[in-house]
């Protein structure tokens, strides 16, 4: 709770040097670029640099399935709540925001070496919005490019990860102090192009509309129940490893969403509304779902 309210603070900084004009919107994309490119690569290949066991091993691989698992099953649940009537919001209830609000939130919560887990849950992510995610809004398959998902940052840094935890020698600690350094970056700049997005938005029509209402109940109610369900059902997987994976299931909608509706002419007004009301009604449902399921999983 304290960590989501902290974040609502950043939020409010990046709302304000909007509204003061000390922060454009030509500035939000480049914070948008460098949480992109440089920050959460940064975090992904420092939760890689750790002890190998053959215990972590099992363990990292055992993430990798249950992210897809409950990734999977966002979509599965968006598909049945839409039946691809509203793209956007089949969109946003699908892809949660498991980089920018899910990882620091983990770090928060169960610490930083448990960021291994989280980093297979965004890259599964990652992979799912350019190729589910592009034909959603498009529909069309030919729209998917290959090359476009091999080489995300995300995806790249998972890949070059992977591959560090299995090297026969230690990283150099300054090494491992830079890229702390920066991931340290994630949260705070990540909410302030959110409280950009925010200070672009009329709160009245945002309010009175149901269906982001709606998206919002399926994001942070509907998909994390359900996750919580599966995952305490499921044989595989530690206490913690869950717990990784229900708390980024369990975060808003991802603010790519707004980047999409951007890049291929949907709405853009009604994908920035989805943002920013999940972001603050997320500071009361994430603390409910991961409370419930915490002593189940």
């Amino acid at each position: 709770m304290l960590r989501l309210a902290m974040m609502m603070i950043y939020a409010s900084v990046g709302f304000i040097l909007f509204k003061k004009r000390f922060l454009t919107n030509d500035g939000t994309k480049e914070l948008g670029k460098l949480l992109l490119y440089i920050i959460l690569p940064c975090a992904i290949l420092r939760s890689y640099i750790i002890e190998r066991t053959p215990e972590m091993t099992q363990g990292l691989a055992t993430s990798f399935l249950l992210a897809a698992i409950c990734a999977v099953l966002a979509i599965i649940v968006a598909k049945v709540v839409y039946r691809g009537r509203s793209p956007i919001e089949e969109f946003g209830a699908a892809f949660s925001n498991a980089g920018f609000i899910g990882i620091p939130l983990v770090t928060s919560v169960l610490g930083e070496e448990a960021v291994c887990f989280a980093a297979a849950f965004v890259a599964v992510l990652c992979i799912l919005q350019f190729s589910y995610g592009v034909f959603l809004m498009t529909g069309s398959k030919s729209a998917i490019s290959l090359k476009k998902i091999v080489t995300l940052p995300v995806v790249i840094s998972f890949l070059i990860g992977v591959a560090i935890y299995f090297l026969p020698f230690k990283i150099p600690v300054f090494f491992t102090e830079i890229l702390s350094t920066v991931a340290d970056m994630n949260a705070p700049i990540a909410m302030l192009t959110v409280g950009v997005y925010f200070a672009q938005v009329s709160i009245k029509d945002m309010l009175t509309k149901a269906d982001v209402y709606w998206v919002s109940a399926v994001r942070l109610l509907l998909i994390p129940a359900l996750t919580g369900v599966l995952l305490w059902a499921l044989p595989i997987g530690s206490s913690t490893m869950k717990l990784v994976v229900l708390i980024q299931a369990a975060a808003p909608i991802g603010s790519s969403i707004s980047v999409f509706a951007q890049l291929y002419d949907r709405d853009y007004k009604t994908a920035v509304e989805e943002v920013v009301l999940t972001m603050f009604l997320s500071v009361l449902t994430m603390p409910v779902v991961i409370g419930v399921f915490e002593k189940l999983l």
